[in-house]
């Protein structure tokens, strides 16, 4: 356990802060465009909303891969770490106006359009600027991704994208708008996803929609079936990276591609996931009458997801080895959420030991907030630290 971490130069960090194993990062990318090499015409957009620190996103602009972009301010994070801009989509059922405007001025691969009414909008913004704008209209396929509530994306009742049913009105609008130019269908059933059966679902139900589209005469550029492929919480050390190989190979096996039709996806978990921990100290170990609580000065505002999703992560004490113990793992929080964990078998903890909050590298550090009037963590790397 202790081996996976520079223990000694961590410990010398001030606490909370996020750590990132560049390394793992880089086996991780190098196995994704191993795989895409293996088919030619798949692309990768990389979920900027998991996780924007700018090391990460150059690093990742430097592999290759494209960007997902969910705000006017990812896309401005996007560029600026040197993203092109053909390789950028924008998806969100909320697009304001400055943003639409921003990706169409930098000329985006494409706006990912999730009602009629934001169709019309992004039609007549660029019409002013005498521009076409690529689109792919997002289709809810009524998958369920067996998943948390919070994050299954695919269902009809969804505030995402469009009901199945209305897709032919939506098409018949775009063709009669000038300014908009339909390149393709977006889909996003939900994260976490570690069952192979609601992506098998998903080809499916989009070989069914392109031969009723191809009846009509209708034929698109791309697919893009979206993200969402999950990590293992429970034991990092067992999978550190995703089978990269068995989730492109479902969409190889199963969805009929037309001829000369690019199939593009939105990962973000699968690839940071893994790479980045958050480091914590014991403030104090506080014994109730029957519980033992491990208090951390890390908290619900800089890892989020256990509060809001009641998310597993791995809790493991760096510089203990005594005996194991029971605890409820929490925060400083003034919140009774402000819970990394309850009945935590940990080694005899201590007043000032390092603890590591494992596979917090997608939704950790984005997601931090100034509640409490807390900083946000600092952040360091690998292959900083390796200097």
């Amino acid at each position: 356990m202790k081996n996976l971490f520079p223990v000694d130069r961590l410990r010398e960090l001030p606490t909370p802060y996020y750590y990132y194993d560049m390394e793992l990062l880089g086996q991780t990318l190098s196995e994704i465009n191993k795989q895409i090499r293996e088919y030619g015409n798949y692309h990768v957009h990389y979920a900027v909303k998991a996780n924007a620190n700018p090391h990460i996103l150059s690093y990742i602009n430097k592999c290759g891969l494209g960007a997902d972009c969910v705000s006017g301010g990812e896309i401005e994070a996007a560029l600026k770490s040197g993203f092109p801009a053909d390789k950028i989509v924008f998806a969100g059922v909320g697009k304001a106006d400055w943003e639409i405007n921003l990706g169409l001025e930098k000329d985006i691969f494409c706006f990912n359009i999730e009602s009629a009414e934001e169709l019309s909008v992004i039609n007549d913004l660029a019409g002013e600027k005498n521009k076409t704008a690529r689109i792919a209209i997002r289709v809810n396929p009524d998958i369920d991704a067996h998943t948390h509530h919070y994050i299954t994306t695919g269902l009809n009742e969804n505030k995402f994208g469009i009901d199945l049913s209305l897709l032919d009105k939506m098409i018949e609008l775009s063709e009669r708008l000038p300014n908009v130019r339909l390149e393709g269908l977006h889909f996003h059933i939900g994260s976490q996803i570690l069952n192979a059966e609601p992506y098998i679902e998903l080809c499916k139900r989009i070989n069914d929609i392109q031969q009723s589209l191809l009846r009509k005469r209708i034929k698109l550029n791309f697919i893009n079936v979206g993200g969402g492929l999950g990590i293992n919480y429970d034991n990092p050390e067992r999978q550190p990276i995703p089978d990269f190989t068995r989730y492109f190979g479902i969409f190889n096996k199963y969805l009929e591609l037309q001829e000369q039709q690019s199939l593009h996806f939105e990962l973000g978990r699968s690839i940071v996931g893994q790479c980045g921990t958050l480091f914590s100290k014991v403030l104090y170990v506080k014994e109730g009458v029957n519980k033992s609580f491990v208090i951390l000065d890390a908290g619900m505002t800089d890892l989020i997801r256990p509060a809001l999703y009641q998310a597993y992560h791995k809790i493991e004490n760096l510089t203990s080895s005594l005996k194991g113990r029971i605890y409820d793992v929490v925060g400083p929080i003034c919140e009774s959420s402000d819970c990394f964990g309850k009945d935590i078998e940990l080694p005899e903890t201590k007043r000032g030991d390092l603890i590591a909050i494992r596979s917090a590298g997608a939704y950790g550090e984005i997601m931090a907030s100034r509640y409490n009037c807390r900083s946000i963590p600092k952040s360091y790397f690998s292959d900083d630290l390796s200097e």
